[in-house]
């Protein structure tokens, strides 16, 4: 059977086996179709056994001098098209094919990276920024405090309906990244301002933040009218822009300073994994080199330099 014809079928059991999200899928097929293309250029029928140590090797060089948008990939983005390469050998050798071990394929080593986030001055200057005197303007603002109140992926966000929305509550369930269902807690001023937006909506449409079409009547239909990802980030940065923020924030820089603030103000570890739906302690670990309160109060307390 055709390489080709295997990875199609290979995406069919991530999305009917595996539930997998159509984000995911969407990925996986383009780090595996740009493989694809690859190796067709080294042979004429790529096969099975075309995917084998040395071809890997050759392929991992092509992707580490890959120019894309003027830049090279970054070494995160090189090791999303080993993963998903990884998965479709797994799946390969699952369905009694003979393939390359996936555990043959080592992960490159990632840059060490700083999250980046806001203080709470900078918070508060974004959350304030959008003006309060138009529907779109008490949106924006019910975006802002839910985004930094909860500390969803901007594509959690947008995919909420207004019927899942308890404000009595003040808590809600979403199924995040790996279709992994969490419960959400929504802070008492978030909820004051979703309430005040949502006085403001009289139309039929599902999607609690929907889009403004200037001054025209609302028409479509619900997921027409549901915002996208890009237009909240594209929404943000006009505040950054307006405010003339020195940090270029964004709904994940939203979502770090989410899990920032609450360990400065003391928050354990693992209770912040939950909020954040992190399947692993280790993607929370990223924050504690910049939040460890102990380590702080240890230096002010011991080091000569603050006597």
């Amino acid at each position: 059977m055709e390489l080709k014809n295997l990875i199609n079928q290979f995406f069919e059991y991530l999305e009917i086996e595996r539930n997998v999200s159509p984000l995911t899928i969407r990925n996986y097929s383009h780090y595996l179709r740009r493989f694809l293309e690859w190796l067709a250029k080294q042979t004429s029928s790529p096969a099975i056994s075309d995917i084998n140590n040395e071809n890997v090797r050759q392929y991992r060089v092509y992707l580490s001098r890959f120019v894309s948008h003027n830049a090279p990939l970054s070494r995160k983005t090189q090791s999303y098209h080993i993963i998903a390469l990884r998965a479709f050998l797994k799946w390969l050798r699952k369905n009694d094919h003979e393939a390359l071990a996936p555990e043959k394929l080592d992960l490159p080593k990632a840059d060490a990276h700083t999250p980046n986030f806001l203080n709470g001055e900078q918070v508060e200057r974004l959350l304030s920024a959008p003006t309060l005197s138009t529907p779109q303007g008490k949106r924006d603002k019910a975006i802002l405090e839910l985004l930094f109140s909860t500390g969803l992926r901007v594509s959690e966000l947008v995919s909420i309906d207004r019927d899942k929305l308890d404000l009595d509550s003040r808590e809600f369930g979403i199924i995040g990244k790996g279709r992994r269902p969490r419960v959400v807690f929504v802070s008492r001023r978030a909820g004051q301002y979703l309430a005040d937006y949502l006085t403001t909506r009289d139309d039929p449409y599902k999607p609690l933040f929907i889009r403004y079409a200037g001054k025209k009547e609302l028409t479509g239909s619900d997921e027409s009218m549901r915002l996208t990802p890009r237009s909240i980030q594209r929404m943000i940065k006009k505040y950054v822009r307006k405010i003339k923020l020195p940090v270029e924030a964004t709904p994940h820089v939203l979502r770090h300073s989410f899990a920032t603030d609450l360990l400065m103000a003391g928050a354990d570890l693992r209770s912040v994994q939950e909020m954040l739906g992190h399947k692993n302690i280790s993607t929370t670990q990223i924050y504690t080199h910049v939040t460890n309160k102990h380590l702080r109060d240890v230096h002010e307390a011991f080091h000569r330099g603050n006597k």
